[in-house]
Parts: C-alpha cells; structure tokens; sequence
C-alpha cells in the first residue's frame, strides 16, 4: 500500500516522532514505513507470533506479542502509538484506542479502511457482479464493523482524545500485464474457491448453504476465466479502497488508566 506515494502518513507529522508503536503490526509493512519515515525507534506489536516472526526478519525492528486492548507498556511509553486495518476487526475498538491513549505521550493514529465503499472493475463482467454479492454478504455477515468511515472521529472523542483530525483518502490497486507472482496465485486461489473460503465463515452467517455452495461455484467459474485472460495477457482489474486517516491528541490534563485494570 505505501510502495507508492506517502502523502496520506502526513498528518501523523512522522518526522517530529522519535517513539512509535505500531499495534497490530503483522508482518511490518506499516512498521518499516513509519520507521524509513521518521528515523525514530518503531516498536511492532501483533497478537500472532507467527507474522511478527515475517516483521523481525524483514525490518530487523524489536517485535512485541500483545493484545491491542492490554497494552504491554507503561503509561507514555511512545509519543505515537499507530494502527493499520486493526479497528476494523475488533469488537469494540473503543477499548484499543483508550489503551493507545494511555500508553501514547502525545499521539494516537489510526489507518482504516471502508470495506462498505469498495470500487472494482474488470475486464472479466462477471467477476464486478460477484465481488459486489461476495462483499455485501460479508458486510452482512461479519461481527464487527469493518467500515468505520465517519464513526472514527467519534471514537477518538469516546476514548479522550483531542484535536481530532480525519482525512479520507483512496487506495488503487491495479493488475495488468506483465503479471507478478501474487497475480498468479490470486488467480489460482479464484479458480479453486480457497480465496472465497477465506471469509466462509462470515458469508455463511448470511447466506444458506445452498447459496453459499451456488456462489463458490460461480466464484470458480468466474476464476477460470480470469486465469484464462491472464495466459493472454488480457486481464486487468482495477480496485479502488477508501480508507480514512484520523489523528488525535493525547490531552496534557487527562491521566489515562490502562483499560485492562477494569477488565474481568
């Protein structure tokens, strides 16, 4: 997502930062731009051992095993604790942002997505209808709320947060020719059904079984075509991701307890 241009990060003032943390962290992406960024100490922080093993060894930056909503630090730990994709997925993200509060000095930032205003076209029809059925059942189906959008703002507010500031902007992903390798295997995963299996679980809570069974079986089909424009190199897909920059500040006068102590 930041191979390209860097504007968005603007807003988090990255050169000023000399502590971060990026909760959330996964494999490092964020880590290693918000690093390159600011020349400060950037701390990854995931709750899956297994992506931190990817983020050590791609950006050599110290890794943390956590939990987004009981934060390992002590009180203004960092002067900018950042999180990437990671609201979205939680329950009540709330609960986060108060611990990024408690543990950020003077910062907390957050970069999420509007999964509800996703664009795709493609020179394959078939495969804009499906994606449009795929992620309204999924928007449907899935437990937390995975387009924030507007209510980011507000939760900086619920969690004491100042000066809060939000800016959307657009992600492009593009596939033309000549193809990567992560283009081929996206086809692949299309054309065997597994990168709709990725989300069964959530599709399934909105669809029965029937249904579901019937759109795996276009997903298929419409992957094989996919593969065959690909050999031709005729393919091309354009998807366009909102996603929402919001920075807040850390009031001088609030102490922030850890949201942990409360918790049973």
């Amino acid at each position: 997502m930041w191979d390209g241009s860097r504007a968005a990060l603007s807003p988090l003032e990255l050169p000023e930062c000399e502590r971060i943390l990026d909760v959330g962290a996964g494999t490092g992406e964020l880590s290693r731009v918000l690093a390159e960024e600011s020349g400060g100490a950037v701390v990854c922080l995931d709750a899956d051992p297994r992506l931190l093993d990817v983020a050590r060894a791609e950006t050599d930056l110290p890794v943390v095993v956590g939990d987004a909503t009981r934060l390992p630090f002590a009180n203004d730990s960092f002067d900018l604790v950042v999180c990437q994709a990671l609201l979205v997925n939680l329950p009540v993200p709330e609960h986060a942002l108060r611990e990024f509060a408690r543990v950020s000095s003077n910062r907390v930032a957050a970069v999420e997505p509007d999964n509800a205003a996703v664009g795709v076209d493609s020179t394959v029809e078939r495969e804009v209808e499906l994606e449009r059925r795929v992620r309204e059942a999924y928007l449907e189906g899935v437990e937390t709320d995975v387009a924030l959008g507007d209510h980011l703002p507000e939760l900086f507010a619920t969690a004491g947060l100042g000066d809060v500031r939000t800016e959307r902007y657009h992600h492009d992903k593009r596939v033309e020719p000549p193809y990567d390798a992560v283009d081929v295997e996206d086809a692949k995963r299309k054309a065997t059904g597994e990168g709709l299996d990725t989300h069964g679980t959530e599709l399934r809570r909105a669809l029965t079984d029937v249904a579901y069974d019937d759109l795996r079986r276009e997903w298929r089909a419409m992957g094989r075509t996919v593969a065959e424009q690909m050999s031709a190199e005729e393919y091309r897909r354009a998807e366009v991701v909102p996603f929402d920059v919001v920075v807040g500040r850390v009031p001088d006068c609030t102490a922030f307890e850890s949201f942990s102590d409360g918790v049973s």
